[in-house]
């Protein structure tokens, strides 16, 4: 059901060499971008006709409009589960809790007498959200990307979601739900790439975005490359991952759970487990097979996932081995399921999210950890983080000089300019000075 990689016995390598030892999903946006760049040029041009044709086209529906109107976002709430509905407010609740203290202050230093920096957080004005609606429903991404971008302070949220068939041409209707009880009311009714388009460019019925946040498929990630520098992006979010640090301490009903439950996403997802302990490894295997059995999605996600070559049972000589493989890997979701979890859980460098010892699984932080859930795939994690508040704010700097400081420095200044052969930089402050530089 799923394959194993050895690296007992010998010195492991370094950098490169190591990573290419290690399961990856192939994920070729490059190839999709020529496929979504049509896409976007046509929704550029022809604005909500292009989204209401692509309807047809992609998702089988016919619609009038691609804006949802406010009732049916209201209704969805009220028609709303209430259990699922207080697992949202839950969410919400715990989410607003991590992410308020993310917020950044503004802070003054004083260079020299006279010479101040200050550092302002401005957060960005309109952001285009985008929640899943293929395989699965994820009202949980809609509360991981509303939340960050509200706390942040941005005062424009819009938000779409593959229209759906089953419910009329509408997001899924928890979708919805998710939405009214976070308060956002600009909801479109389009997927994929066009979705991204949309906001990037704008149309008659939706204004452009300086910002585009959520996971999607190959092709919204497509549309993000598409897009960079134009808009800006969280990340190009590729299939999920999930890495299991173990040792002869875990549990393998745990980790066998846990890998399964990140392969029920998608056929594409991996799961990995990096252990010392062949024991582990070989009760983990046979644990697979009763809980896959049980469970939903087999066919068609969670054994094309596991048997996957983005899936394996990595064994290595000593827990500090795997270390240098989960570092290795980057991956999204890191479990650390060994003794003194958190001084090894405290060494990692590259992960997304950590999630320390067996009672904090990966699928806590997908709903009620407090944590954000939209992290860096495919490797990422060694140098970009997942979304928070900070991912929707800008650092503005403000350069505050008096006469005599600026007077203090400009032969500095004017030294450095000659350096670059930029002498007009140099004359910018020697025009204030008479065009002299002054005395020291």
């Amino acid at each position: 059901m799923i394959s194993r990689i050895d690296l007992r016995g010998d010195a492991l390598p370094e950098g490169g060499a190591l990573r290419d030892l290690l399961p990856r999903a192939e994920f070729d946006v490059e190839a999709a971008l020529e496929k979504v760049r049509p896409i976007c040029e046509d929704v550029h041009h022809r604005g909500t006709a292009a989204l209401i044709e692509y309807a047809q086209k992609f998702d089988g529906v016919e619609l009038s409009q691609v804006r949802v109107p406010a009732e049916d976002v209201k209704a969805a709430l009220e028609q709303l589960d209430p259990a699922v509905r207080a697992a949202l407010e839950e969410s919400i609740r715990r989410a607003r809790i991590v992410h308020r203290n993310q917020r950044r202050t503004e802070h003054t230093t004083q260079v020299v007498p006279g010479g101040t920096v200050t550092e302002k957080w401005v957060p960005v004005e309109r952001v285009g959200l985008y929640a899943p609606g293929g395989r699965s429903v994820y009202p949980s991404s809609v509360v991981m990307n509303v939340v960050p971008a509200q706390e942040a302070g941005v005062e424009s949220i819009a938000l779409a979601s593959p229209p759906q068939k089953e419910f009329g041409g509408l997001p899924h209707p928890t979708i919805l739900a998710a939405c009214a009880l976070l308060g956002v009311d600009e909801v479109y009714a389009v997927g994929g790439a066009q979705a991204v388009a949309m906001f990037a460019h704008g149309t008659e019925d939706c204004l452009p975005a300086n910002m585009v946040t959520g996971p999607g498929n190959i092709w919204v990630a497509a549309a993000k490359r598409y897009f960079t520098g134009k808009i800006g992006i969280d990340t190009e979010a590729g299939p999920t991952e999930i890495a299991v640090l173990a040792d002869s301490t875990a549990d393998p009903v745990h980790v066998a759970a846990d890998l399964i439950s990140q392969a029920e996403h998608d056929p594409m997802a991996a799961a990995v487990l990096v252990t010392d302990s062949a024991e582990l490894a070989d009760a983990v295997e046979r644990e697979l097979e009763p809980q896959v059995a049980a469970t939903k999605h087999v066919e068609d996600r969670i054994k094309p996932a596991l048997a996957g070559k983005q899936s394996a049972i990595v064994l290595v000589d000593s827990l500090e081995d795997g270390l240098k493989i989960v570092d290795a890997y980057g991956a999204e979701h890191l479990e650390i399921q060994t003794a003194d979890a958190a001084a090894w859980a405290a060494r990692v460098r590259n992960a997304g999210a950590i999630f320390v010892g067996p009672w904090a699984p990966v699928s806590l932080g997908d709903y009620c950890a407090g944590s954000n859930h939209v992290l860096p795939t495919g490797g990422c994690a060694c140098h970009s983080s997942g979304l928070s508040v900070q991912s929707f704010l800008r650092g503005i700097h403000i350069v505050d000089y008096t006469r005599d400081a600026l007077a203090e420095v400009t032969h500095h200044v004017v030294t450095l300019a000659e350096a670059e052969d930029l002498p007009a930089h140099g004359a910018a402050l020697k025009a204030r000075f008479g065009w002299k530089v002054p005395t020291q």
